[in-house]
């Protein structure tokens, strides 16, 4: 069967496509919409993307996002830094942060332990985390991984890594459903894990 779209526009919804939750219907209605949509509508979009593609890099403690070398969070003086929250994706913090509940720092590991997906603890910051905590003011590592089978095996994976460090090690609570993502869940949750983190 015939491809009923030009090549030009065809590799637009192919591109459309590979974004996360985009579908190939939808990825052609954006398309089509973008063909019809104003050139200057257009052009402000391709430079957005260009923008934080050139401007937007990462923290240089937690590995947020930032367009300076330490993102908000960490150059604010008002954070906890005895706390550090531990997450698998900048995401993660926005989520987190919208419950209003958590007034620490973050770190973000860039994934969890994944043997099947070849991803060991090497491939993520387990040792900038570990330099991370050595500063004294840290007392707590609080673990906010998604309860998925990799993410509690890389929260097990941390607890052993600060067995004897004299840190405490807490996870949020149980709240979240097993195979959840934390950018899905709604902030009150969120809100209601943190507060009743428990000790591992």
């Amino acid at each position: 069967m015939a491809n009923p779209f030009p090549p030009a526009l065809d590799y637009l919804v192919q591109q459309l496509h590979h974004l996360p939750g985009i579908g190939k219907r939808t990825a052609q209605r954006l398309a089509i919409f973008l063909l019809k949509d104003t050139d200057e509508n257009a052009q402000n979009l391709s430079q957005a993307i260009l923008r934080v593609k050139k401007e937007i890099n990462l923290c240089q403690e937690c590995f947020n996002i930032t367009e300076t070398e330490v993102c908000e969070i960490c150059a604010n003086l008002r954070r906890d830094k005895s706390t550090i929250c531990v997450v698998e994706d900048i995401v993660d913090i926005f989520a987190i942060e919208k419950s209003h509940e958590y007034s620490g720092v973050y770190h973000v590991l860039g994934g969890v332990i994944s043997p099947l997906s070849g991803v060991s603890p090497e491939d993520l910051r387990f040792s900038e985390l570990i330099e991370r905590a050595k500063k004294p003011e840290v007392n707590e590592i609080l673990l906010a991984l998604n309860p998925s089978t990799e993410g509690e095996a890389t929260m097990i994976y941390i607890s052993k890594l600060f067995k004897s460090s004299g840190k405490k090690v807490t996870r949020i609570a149980s709240g979240i459903p097993l195979g959840a993502h934390l950018e899905f869940i709604d902030d009150a949750t969120i809100g209601r894990a943190i507060l009743s983190r428990r000790e591992i």
